[in-house]
């Protein structure tokens, strides 16, 4: 996500945010099959009059959430923009769509080079991401709140979900990776908050690879998705993409405050074309809640049966 937006004077974060996420099965953990398991193989969604199914966790409100509405689902399926988040001062920040859709670059792989494990690709657009990291041999999941993304994510050969990061997810506590890259670490407009929820879906010791805004910032506001086609008079009557959410731009410098509050330890930062990195390690749960997850987590591997990466659950 670009970052060309300046700093606004008011940013408070509300944490009620559905933009997001979710989640699926890490490599040894098992899982159980459900009906309607997707294949790993790509599927003729676009054009062919099939919609990816509404996942269980995923409620009313996120399926008609601004990243479900025409603008960007529109904007996916063209495979360019243009696309905004538009603050309510009217700033624009433009959205990277044609490089989303485009194959992974030489920033991209400087992330997917540091996966560890089974990966998870919060917010995964089209899916570019997703789809090399299966090249690269990992197992790899996305998951996002946008019909058009999850249907291009497996079109194009990767395994997606539609579902947000905030509902419940297969695999918690079990992945190795989980990767909030493209200006998702702002999911939600609380970045301590959805730290926590990484924290959660992350094995012990497993990693977080975020991508930071290259601007020294730490920003909190209300944005609506807006493609600049509408003309005044159109914007009066407004529709789902005109419904503000929270978000959040941050740099390195209060990422890493951030993630020292939650207890995260700094793995590595860097940069490549312009674009901030950061890797984070996962903190170590208290050891009563340790006890308590590795008992849940030995019950539900005795009663589940083992999954394969064309048994994603659905």
């Amino acid at each position: 996500m670009s970052t060309t937006l300046p700093p606004s004077s008011s940013g408070t974060a509300t944490q009620e945010s559905r933009e997001a996420t979710a989640t699926d099965a890490p490599d040894a953990p098992a899982f159980r099959e459900t009906t309607g398991t997707p294949d790993a193989r790509p599927e003729p969604r676009e054009g062919a009059g099939a919609r990816p199914e509404t996942e269980p966790g995923l409620g009313a409100d996120a399926r008609t959430a601004p990243w479900g509405t025409d603008p960007y689902a529109n904007a996916l399926r063209n495979g360019h923009g243009p696309l905004f988040l538009r603050r309510s001062d009217g700033w624009l920040l433009p959205l990277e769509v044609e490089r989303w859709c485009s194959d992974a670059g030489s920033a991209d792989l400087s992330a997917l080079h540091r996966c560890e494990g089974p990966v998870l690709d919060i917010g995964c657009g089209p899916g570019r991401l997703v789809a090399e990291l299966s090249a690269l041999g990992h197992r790899a999941l996305g998951i996002d709140v946008s019909e058009a993304a999850v249907a291009r994510t497996r079109r194009i050969g990767g395994s997606a979900l539609l579902r947000s990061v905030f509902d419940p997810l297969p695999g918690e506590g079990r992945w190795g990776t989980v990767l909030l890259v493209d200006g998702n670490i702002g999911i939600g407009g609380d970045p301590a908050a959805l730290l926590d929820r990484a924290a959660d879906l992350l094995s012990t010791g497993g990693l977080l690879i975020a991508e930071t805004s290259p601007l020294d910032i730490d920003e909190r506001v209300q944005v609506h998705l807006d493609d600049g086609r509408r003309t005044p008079a159109e914007r009066t009557t407004p529709g789902p993409a005109d419904r503000p959410f929270p978000w959040a731009r941050i740099g390195t410098p209060a990422l890493l405050r951030y993630a020292d509050t939650c207890g995260w330890r700094p793995a590595d930062q860097w940069s490549v074309e312009g674009r901030a990195f950061v890797s984070l390690r996962r903190p170590r749960p208290p050891v009563r809640e340790r006890s308590a997850r590795t008992s849940s987590q030995s019950a539900e591997s005795a009663n589940s049966t083992p999954v394969i990466s064309s048994q994603w659950e659905r």
